[in-house]
């Protein structure tokens, strides 16, 4: 398609106008707006299930992380971890997206979520049974990415399916909240369980927690569609890429995504190094840092609900800036009260930046092409986190783990200047996105 102007990009129809004051100001939604969204049954049984599943996913996350360092005592060790985890999401993310658009979506969630079950329980029953190495963590990682690289787009676009277009906005915040809360819930009791009882326990319940989420879509009725698109893949691949890169308004956040998951999100895969080796704590001190995590990403999900529409635009370069500034800080910190603190503005920001961009290219995305964009989506973020991963581990081994991150948070504080005067800004109202 050709390329659309900035100031006009029309959004579907069925997207209600937004309220607006006597001056014609875009107000901010009704935080009690968000429980709208429970009205759907389809969504509310997906609630409770990933709620479960997401807090026996970060009680994964931290005990692997663990697990990796207490066998390897090595930073680059837990990025080649972290790296093997996402980096199918890079290769394969666009053919995920294409099958999202092809097939029923919420069969081929089932299809993940089993998958996925399989997975956890092979690391927790290889951990028992104290045979567990780094090379089949790694090679465990391997297969859970290529999963999730079908996985998240599948469930990003069942979103709209569960609750239409006008409560998507509520059901991405809401979304956002629940992750974050497991992510708040998760590590904290992880620590305990890793020092109570070891890494293989918590990835005991991570595989049962599976059950809450398969049982939720196995309940859902979900009418029939379609097949979005019945092209051939390859093409319908470049399609997607091609609508994408000249929607401008889809596109800069994109790239401002990428550059911040590559340089600046990757810093979660050294958190159990500068739990152990900089701030000399243990596995509790490390629960702790990732719940914190969680917190402030959680009142990003909320504010995320409370941007005016016409400034959700500009949402992801304020966020990106505020985000790399705090993990600067966060980098020269040897206090875990302190890192603890820094760390809920970096999540802010974090979560405002990866929610508002996905907010935007759902809303400006036609629905033909909604699976692949989301694609695209999760390349950005997902994709590009292990090559930085990686990068910082590999780094982190040579200059330091502060050195490093402050890099990472440097080259985002550029990236969010850089996407700011790009331009590319619509503000979103009245159902369309109009000029600067």
């Amino acid at each position: 398609m050709s390329e659309a102007p900035d100031s006009v990009v029309p959004v579907p129809p069925e997207e209600p106008p937004s309220k607006t004051t006597a001056a014609g100001m875009t107000r901010a939604p009704s935080a009690l707006a968000l429980l709208k969204v429970f009205r759907h049954r389809n969504y509310r049984l997906f609630f409770a299930g990933q709620l479960v599943s997401l807090m026996g996913t970060w009680i994964t996350s931290v005990a692997q992380g663990w697990l990796v360092y207490r066998l390897s005592h090595s930073p680059f060790q837990l990025g080649l971890v972290a790296f093997a985890g996402q980096v199918p999401v890079f290769f394969v993310a666009s053919f995920g997206g294409m099958i999202a658009d092809r097939v029923d979506r919420r069969r081929l969630l089932v299809v993940t979520q089993a998958l996925s079950m399989l997975e956890s329980l092979a690391l927790a029953v290889l951990t028992l049974l104290g045979v567990i190495r780094v090379w089949e963590i790694v090679l465990l990682a391997l297969f859970q990415g290529t999963v999730n690289a079908f996985d998240i787009p599948t469930r990003q676009a069942f979103t709209i399916d569960m609750v239409g277009r006008q409560d998507l906005r509520y059901a991405i915040s809401l979304n956002s909240m629940m992750f974050n809360l497991a992510r708040i819930l998760g590590p904290t009791v992880a620590g305990l369980l890793i020092a109570a009882a070891g890494e293989g326990v918590c990835f005991s319940i991570d595989a049962a927690s599976y059950g809450a989420v398969l049982v939720g879509l196995l309940l859902m009725a979900v009418p029939r569609h379609a097949s979005r698109t019945t092209g051939r893949p390859l093409q319908e691949i470049k399609d997607g890429f091609s609508y994408t890169w000249n929607s401008p308004p889809i596109r800069n956040p994109l790239l401002l995504v990428a550059a911040c998951a590559a340089f600046g999100v990757s810093f979660m895969s050294l958190m159990p190094a500068v739990a152990r080796d900089v701030l000399h704590e243990g596995s509790e001190g490390l629960g702790f840092l990732m719940a914190s995590v969680g917190v402030g990403a959680l009142f990003g999900a909320y504010a995320l609900a409370r941007v005016p529409d016409r400034y959700l635009t500009l949402a992801p370069a304020a966020a990106a800036a505020g985000f790399g500034l705090s993990i600067i800080l966060f980098a020269h910190s040897h206090w875990l009260l302190l890192s603890m603190g820094l760390l809920l503005p970096a999540a802010f920001g974090q979560m405002l930046l990866g929610g508002s961009t996905n907010t935007i290219i759902q809303t400006l995305s036609e629905d033909r092409f909604r699976g692949r964009v989301i694609a695209f989506y999760t390349m950005s973020f997902m994709g590009m986190m292990p090559w930085g991963a990686l990068a910082l581990g590999w780094l982190a081994s040579r200059i330091g783990i502060s050195e490093a991150v402050t890099l990472g948070g440097s080259i985002c504080v550029i990236a969010a200047v850089t996407a700011y005067y790009a331009g590319g800004h619509p503000r979103l109202r009245h159902g369309h996105a109009v000029g600067k």
